[in-house]
């Protein structure tokens, strides 16, 4: 049988990692599973300006400092492609990976979401020909070129900044009317020259030629015309789904597939807390992520002791 961990956390994003700091200094025997670097997003974030007690940020350089804060005492970061959590009779978790599997007294599931597509003819296509989700992973392919983002949200909106730094022009298309992006990002964008906003517009397909995007067909809502925008990359940021599927057999989930959690992150199963991205009403900031970290640690600690 495998060592009988106390807590097992799956994902070292901020929320993982500051859950498995407060659960090793609690004395507790921890392990933090990820199949990607420590820091998770923070690592595809070019700055965090929003964290309190720091002004400014790289994003992969406070994800290297949250991980060596963990290291120091004892919390290492262990490589593993989490499938399942179980629970059996005894109370006991049973973490199913690819290798052997974890068994421990409680487990915080800190997994994230990942993007939410789009949808439309072209964007499976052109994945690797000028579709992107990730503007600070593929932002530097497009110096000098011209880029849509299609988005309204503060992570579109943010993205949409990052890009105007680098690029020629962004083109903003959204939906509605007005954004939904914090009102600073807004700020940000609206004084940025090159960044234009394409009002109540919706993408209907993303086309290309010899494997590379040249643009976007696209349809006024409200006066109902279609038209082309031409472009040499599309970023796409319309939502995130949680990444929850290790969860579905044990544990309560919503209609879009987010763990429900109380107010200490307890799901539906004793012993078992979700944070950050994968639970209910997450307003998914690092700040509220480790917040829920600490929470959910906090809960551990007294269950394990209780047993």
């Amino acid at each position: 049988m495998a060592e009988l961990l106390d807590v097992a956390i799956i994902g070292a994003g901020p929320g993982g990692l500051c859950a498995g700091l407060y659960c090793k200094r609690a004395g507790l025997s921890v392990a933090v599973l990820d199949m990607g670097l420590p820091g998770g997003q923070t690592n595809n974030t070019e700055a965090v300006e929003n964290y309190l007690g720091i002004k400014y940020i790289e994003g992969p350089a406070l994800a290297q400092q949250m991980a060596e804060h963990c290291a120091s005492i004892g919390v290492e970061t262990t490589y593993a492609n989490v499938q399942r959590v179980s629970r059996d009779d005894e109370g006991l978790f049973t973490i199913a990976t690819e290798d052997e599997p974890i068994r421990a007294r409680a487990v915080i599931a800190s997994t994230g979401s990942h993007p939410r597509y789009l949808g439309v003819p072209g964007e499976q296509e052109y994945r690797m020909g000028g579709v992107s989700y990730c503007a600070t992973c593929d932002g530097f392919f497009y110096r000098g070129k011209d880029v849509i983002v299609i988005g309204g949200g503060s992570a579109a909106v943010e993205e949409a900044v990052y890009l105007a730094k680098i690029v020629n022009s962004v083109r903003v298309i959204h939906r509605r009317d007005q954004l939904r992006a914090q009102q600073v990002l807004q700020d940000h964008a609206f004084a940025m020259p090159n960044i234009e906003f394409v009002w109540d517009t919706i993408v209907e397909e993303i086309v290309g030629e010899g494997g590379r995007v040249k643009g976007v067909k696209t349809l006024h809502k409200k006066t109902g015309e279609r038209g082309l925008e031409e472009c040499h990359g599309v970023f796409i940021y319309v939502g995130n789904l949680p990444n929850s599927e290790a969860l579905r057999s044990v544990c309560e989930l919503d209609e879009n597939g987010y763990a429900v959690v109380n107010l200490m992150m307890e799901t539906s199963v004793k012993g078992l807390y979700a944070i950050g991205d994968v639970r209910v009403r997450s307003v998914r900031q690092i700040a509220s992520a480790v917040g829920d970290g600490a929470t959910a640690a906090v809960a551990a600690v007294a269950y394990v002791n209780s047993l």
